[in-house]
């Protein structure tokens, strides 16, 4: 079942315009967020950073009550609430004429699930020559216009890595295509700051409470030198990256595993930290 402004609908019959701009612009932005025993990790943290992205794109307030209340529908319609999901909630402008101009019939809500994906357990990661824009108006944005990542990720599963890593247009390491970056610099644990353009990703920032970790601008080239990398996200939590680049890294290192019995300690305690 999927709710769809306002009504729980067969997937089927859960359909949007033709001429919603998310569709057709997309102008729309977007939450993924991980269900464990039909509960939602971290939901308020994802709400919150969906209300700042609607912000950037000058869309509505979202309705977080409204929002909370579809969600649970949404949960409680599923057939095996045990199951791992992957929970996405996608607000976009809505109908509109067919160009840029935002139309006024308002946004268009989707509470959306599906089974959660078992990643292998490390990941082989290469470097990509399209740079973020840490500059663009959409940096930092968990935008529905995601084509650039669409063509990383196929440009990695080309030559056999699982994730992308973007460098910024200065240089500095920045993201991955669905996930953030950390990696392992004079013995310590950094990941890029947000003055990259990288998200600002839940688990990244539960991480940074966690863990030992220090938000730093690095170079790209520190994936060169670096003795470990992990990347992080709503569904892969801290995941060991084995190769850069064809280069083989300790998966996980003393630094990544430590991260890793952390971030699990302290998540299986809390569902809303």
């Amino acid at each position: 079942m999927v709710w769809v402004n306002g009504r729980l609908l067969r997937e089927a019959d859960a359909v949007v315009s033709a001429f919603d701009h998310g569709l057709t612009v997309g102008d729309g932005v977007f939450e993924t967020v991980k269900v464990v025993n039909g509960t939602p990790f971290a939901l308020r943290r994802h709400l919150d950073r969906l209300v700042s992205s609607a912000r950037v794109l000058a869309l509505p307030a979202p309705d977080l009550v409204a929002l909370r209340s579809a969600v649970e529908q949404t949960l409680a319609a599923q057939p095996d609430p045990t199951e791992g999901l992957r929970l996405r909630i996608t607000y976009t402008g809505g109908t509109s004429p067919l160009g840029s101009d935002r139309g006024d019939a308002g946004p268009t809500v989707i509470v959306a699930v599906a089974p959660l994906v078992t990643r292998a357990p490390t990941s082989a990661v290469v470097t990509v020559p399209w740079p973020r824009n840490e500059r663009g108006a959409l940096a930092g944005v968990k935008s529905t216009s995601y084509a650039d990542n669409v063509i990383a990720l196929a440009y990695a599963k080309e030559r056999g890595a699982s994730e992308a890593v973007f460098a910024d247009t200065t240089g500095r390491l920045c993201e991955g295509t669905g996930s953030n970056v950390f990696l392992e610099v004079d013995g310590r644990l950094v990941t890029p700051t947000l003055a990259t353009g990288c998200l600002a990703g839940v688990t990244r920032a539960l991480v940074l409470e966690w863990c030992d970790a220090v938000e730093e601008d690095v170079p790209i080239e520190a994936l060169e030198t670096t003795s470990e990398v992990f990347l992080t996200s709503s569904t892969r939590d801290v995941h060991p990256v084995h190769s850069v680049d064809g280069s083989a890294l300790a998966a996980p290192g003393a630094l990544t595993s430590a991260a890793m019995r952390v971030f699990a300690d302290h998540a299986g305690a809390q569902s809303e930290p």
